[in-house]
């Protein structure tokens, strides 16, 4: 969800930056442009009220311009009503914006017949016979010249101002790296932003979602912050009202199967009292077998019902403690018989989705079903182990010496050693009840070997 939230506030930050920033990129470019062909216009025009007010020689001209072409990187030339160049010519090759303005055109003329006057030119101690275009532009390759012609009464003075292309550029790039860090800078407080806000949007779900782990594995206290914004702060409260009737249903069911076991073994005990009081004894042994069946049925409903009680939402224990506690009890039948116990068994605990007592349960089974098919003297293998993969928490392998399988596979409930089954039948429900499972087959140790894999919680 937060790497969502980055990339959306970084495409509509991206989107935003490229509306604003490409335009701006023109107008910057339009702008210094402008200003450099202005300042190109300005100089003619300064070059001409030179000419206009003091009627200058070649060797004052050439050194007036030397001067301005020292403050500036523009190059500014003067043709002389002579026909003589003074000053930096513009490039080869370029456009003469002065040469279209005189081509054809004879020099303007004031009322009196002479080269008169313009408007605006009359004063500032210029001659009345002198008079000055407006600047022409124009677009080369490599740059802009301004042109400019001032006309006296000995001839056309055309004045050009070269503006190198190289001179406004650098500007431009300095004005879009600008822009540029403008653009990044947005964009990396968009992220900070984003981050702010996908942490306060996700941090409560993930407290949310921990909360909801917690309840599937038994923890009934678990509890989920009802804070952040008002969606959320909505979700976590929803989830601890679910664990508050998951509780109470709980409870409910414990305070029913406590009145269904005071309900049925009342009547129980009062069968059995009838039973014992039959005169034909036989009769009355038959139906004390039945009440005892039916008195071990209902004990294991019980107990069965009452599993959630003990072991939470979902059954949990510790298979190395459960297991070590079991190989210890029966250690001394072992040895009273005279069977070598090979153990192998973690330094560490092994978390299996299995309760404590079913586990210990399957365990007995399996080490009474080695005691009673197997001959005294005959070793038995118990191995541990971490499960491999994300889904087995460990695997139990418990090897014999004795006669080892008569058929290649055992039905489930069935024996291949002439018992009943039961005890690889309790095994083999704890196994899938856990996730895991229960297979049989040859041991190194040349009998039979269980393997028990349990599932990780």
């Amino acid at each position: 969800m937060r790497s969502r939230i980055r990339a959306l506030t970084v495409g509509l930050t991206v989107l935003v930056v490229l509306a604003f920033a490409v335009p701006i990129a023109f107008l910057i470019r339009s702008t210094v442009e402008q200003r450099a062909l202005r300042a190109a216009s300005d100089e003619v025009a300064s070059v001409a009220v030179f000419l206009r007010n003091s009627s200058p020689t070649d060797a004052e001209i050439t050194s007036y311009l030397a001067s301005i072409a020292k403050r500036s990187e523009r190059r500014t030339s003067v043709r002389t009503p002579s026909g003589r160049d003074l000053g930096e010519l513009p490039p080869s090759g370029s456009p003469d914006p002065v040469a279209a303005m005189t081509a054809g055109t004879p020099p303007p003329s004031g009322p009196d017949g002479n080269h008169g006057g313009g408007p605006g030119h009359g004063g500032g101690g210029g001659k009345p016979s002198d008079q000055v275009s407006d600047p022409v532009l124009s677009s080369t390759t490599g740059g802009q010249i301004a042109g400019l012609v001032v006309s006296s009464g000995t001839g056309n003075y055309e004045i050009r101002s070269y503006v190198p292309a190289a001179s406004y550029q650098s500007r431009i790039h300095r004005w879009w790296l600008l822009l540029a860090a403008a653009s990044v800078g947005l964009l990396v407080v968009s992220l900070l932003a984003a981050e702010l806000v996908s942490a306060r949007l996700v941090r409560p779900l993930l407290r949310a979602a921990d909360t909801a782990n917690r309840l599937s594995l038994g923890d009934r206290t678990a509890r989920a912050p009802e804070q952040g914004p008002s969606e959320v702060a909505a979700v976590g409260a929803a989830l601890n009202r679910l664990a508050d009737r998951i509780e109470s249903l709980i409870t409910e069911e414990r305070e029913t199967v406590a009145e269904l076991s005071h309900r049925l073994r009342t009547p129980l005990t009062a069968l059995r009292l009838d039973v014992d009081s039959l005169a034909d004894r036989n009769e009355a042994a038959r139906l004390g077998e039945h009440v005892s069946a039916l008195e071990r049925t209902l004990t294991a409903i019980i107990n069965a019902a009452r599993r959630p009680q003990r072991e939470g939402i979902a059954p949990l224990c510790d298979a190395t403690a459960v297991i070590a506690a079991r190989l210890a009890f029966w250690l001394p039948l072992a040895e009273d018989q005279q069977r070598p116990v090979r153990a192998s068994m973690p330094d560490r605990p092994l978390p299996v989705r299995a309760g404590a007592e079913d586990l210990a349960a399957a365990v007995d089974a399996l080490f009474e079903n080695v005691v009673a098919h197997t001959p005294e003297g005959a070793t038995i293998g118990v191995t541990l182990v971490a499960g491999p993969g994300d889904q087995a928490g460990a695997v139990l392998d418990i090897d014999d010496a004795g006669p080892g399988l008569l058929a290649p596979t055992t039905p489930r409930g069935q024996s291949d050693r002439g018992s009943s089954g039961l005890g690889l039948s309790i095994a083999r429900r704890c196994a899938e009840a856990s996730g895991g499972n229960l297979r049989l087959g040859p041991s190194p140790l040349g009998g039979l070997q269980v393997r028990l894999t349990l599932g990780r919680p």
